[in-house]
């Protein structure tokens, strides 16, 4: 998409223009150079577009399935259950507090799972879609922000099973509660960082279909989803929290579950670290988007 448009002089023929005659204007299209702007007042201009992307998404994960939306509720379900059997009861990995292993990993399962299908949809988002990229013209932005933004509807889901298992647990949230929109923005931009550089390097190496679920899920044990970010040792705690998964997760045992001491160095360096992520993804993005067409 090109960054700047260059005006230049008339169009002349072999015998120059005619006299009295209207002078075509030749438009030259100029590629960027140097930095490239993120333009993010287009992609709001386009946002309709984005919720219809959205909305597709939504609508062609679902069509024609058995279960329809019960299949985003299906997985952290059972991994709830397989995790409280063999870390729980097997391995004997309790949580902080007072809190029920079920409850608790669930309340893990919430920002990892939004986060895992974020980023592995976003990731394929735009070898999944070649008519759109090299036939339409619009902001490429729009395409893994859709991808992310379909996955929210999981998340809105199994935020409803939470909600039953607090009831069946007895358990009320705090006041801490109202800061979980926070922490769900922050998931959601960490999402889409890891979302626009992999889905950005999956147009040129598509390799990188193979590597993401191999990533993910590795990526789960060295996040707090079976077992207490407490469990690390003080002397890699610092590094550790450069995993912005890390005080995402623990954000939301602390908004829904009140467990912790709420913010913390831990959660402000996974923050610093998802505007990092988010940031340099958005213009690594926006420096391949020129041979988007050209390659996918």
């Amino acid at each position: 998409m090109p960054d700047s448009i260059r005006l230049d002089g008339p169009l002349e023929g072999p015998a120059g223009p005619e006299p009295g005659s209207e002078v075509p204007k030749a438009t030259v299209i100029v590629p960027p150079r140097g930095w490239v702007r993120l333009a993010l007042g287009d992609v709001w201009d386009q946002r309709e577009l984005l919720g219809f992307l959205t909305w597709r998404d939504i609508r062609v994960r679902y069509k024609q399935t058995v279960l329809g939306s019960l299949w985003a509720v299906l997985q952290p379900v059972v991994a709830m259950c397989v995790f409280t059997v063999f870390f729980n009861r097997v391995a004997g990995i309790a949580p902080e507090g007072d809190v029920p292993y079920p409850l608790w990993s669930f309340a893990g399962l919430l920002p990892w799972t939004l986060f895992s299908q974020s980023v592995i949809r976003s990731a394929a988002s735009l070898v999944n879609n070649p008519e759109l990229v090299t036939k339409v013209h619009f902001p490429r932005l729009i395409i893994p922000t859709a991808a992310v933004l379909s996955a929210c509807f999981d998340f809105v889901l199994g935020c409803v099973v939470f909600l039953g298992l607090m009831v069946y647990f007895g358990r009320v949230p705090g006041p801490s509660v109202v800061f979980l929109p926070l922490a769900l923005l922050v998931v959601v931009a960490a999402s889409l960082g890891v979302g626009l550089w992999l889905a950005a390097i999956n147009v040129k190496y598509r390799d990188v279909r193979h590597v993401v679920p191999f990533l993910v899920q590795m990526w789960l044990f060295v996040s707090p989803v079976v077992y207490p970010s407490s469990a690390v040792a003080e002397g890699y705690r610092t590094a550790y929290s450069l995993n912005p998964m890390v005080g995402v997760i623990d954000g939301f045992r602390w908004c829904l579950l009140g467990i912790g001491d709420g913010p913390g160095p831990v959660m402000w360096i996974s923050c610093g670290t998802t505007l990092a992520v988010l940031v340099s993804g958005a213009f690594f993005f926006r420096r391949m988007e020129a041979s988007f067409a050209d390659v996918v």
